[in-house]
């Protein structure tokens, strides 16, 4: 399953007005960058898990933060070894091998970098990418052109993501083994990014055609159908991602 694939539901994140989703997102990890408290951090991240359960979105929830681990443990590791301030911790001999400022300063970037990332990777699952673009358009009064763009871009990420693995596995069903270290998975990307980039390339000369066939020059404000008026949740969702803002500047 792609984890950046859009899950139908009818849970409260879904019902959530489009423009709210894609807010509420941004602040929370605005929430999560302010904050200079690791408890505060962790417990943004628990408690956008325990939504998700809430909402049958745990495992993939669970999938993504397990991703997002890795990247934060690579961040976790270059900022312990690089960054001096602060007490010496562990020593050989003479020599400081990381400080309590590399310490503190390695978990709050990795942290940060799940408790930012974890919603607007989210946001996928909860969000389809015609009803954001609409809602921009209609809510916002973002140009359509401008709202079809970023739209486009957020769609196929997960569409890319899918063409890649596919990729993938068909070059393993011919023989390619995947399974060395660094230097030799470098040395057989070009496999894959080469499909990749030429199936792109295609992709995006149909969906210019498309867009063209289609008045895409034409849209207006007035073109949608769909009003996507917002609702009391959505006012709550937003107040409450701002009074996570206020609480990561005082904490």
């Amino acid at each position: 399953m792609n984890l950046l694939q859009y899950l139908p539901g009818d849970s409260f994140l879904h019902r959530l007005n489009p423009v709210t989703k894609l807010l509420a997102a941004f602040l929370f990890g605005i929430a999560a960058i302010i904050s200079r408290s690791v408890p505060f951090i962790l417990a943004l991240i628990l408690f956008l898990l325990a939504v998700s359960f809430g909402c049958g979105l745990g495992k993939r929830a669970l999938s993504l933060t397990k991703n997002l681990l890795v990247l934060g443990a690579m961040m976790f590791v270059l900022q312990l070894f690089f960054v001096r301030s602060g007490l010496p911790l562990v020593k050989i001999g003479s020599l400081t091998l990381f400080t309590t400022g590399g310490l503190s300063s390695a978990a709050l970037l990795s942290l940060r970098i799940i408790a930012t990332m974890l919603p607007l990777m989210l946001l996928f699952a909860i969000t389809e990418m015609n009803d954001l673009c609409g809602a921009l358009v209609k809510r916002l009064h973002i140009p359509y052109r401008y709202a079809f763009i970023v739209t486009t871009a957020f769609r196929f990420v997960p569409l890319f993501t899918t063409e890649f693995h596919d990729i993938e596995d068909a070059q393993k069903a011919r023989g390619v083994e995947y399974d060395g270290g660094i230097i030799q998975k470098l040395k057989l990307s070009i496999p894959l990014f080469v499909p990749l980039l030429m199936s792109s390339l295609k992709k995006v000369d149909a969906g210019a055609m498309s867009a063209q066939l289609r008045g895409f020059n034409l849209r207006t404000v007035n073109s949608g159908y769909y009003e996507y008026p917002f609702a009391g949740r959505d006012a709550l969702s937003i107040l409450f991602a701002a009074t996570l803002i206020v609480m990561g500047a005082l904490i």
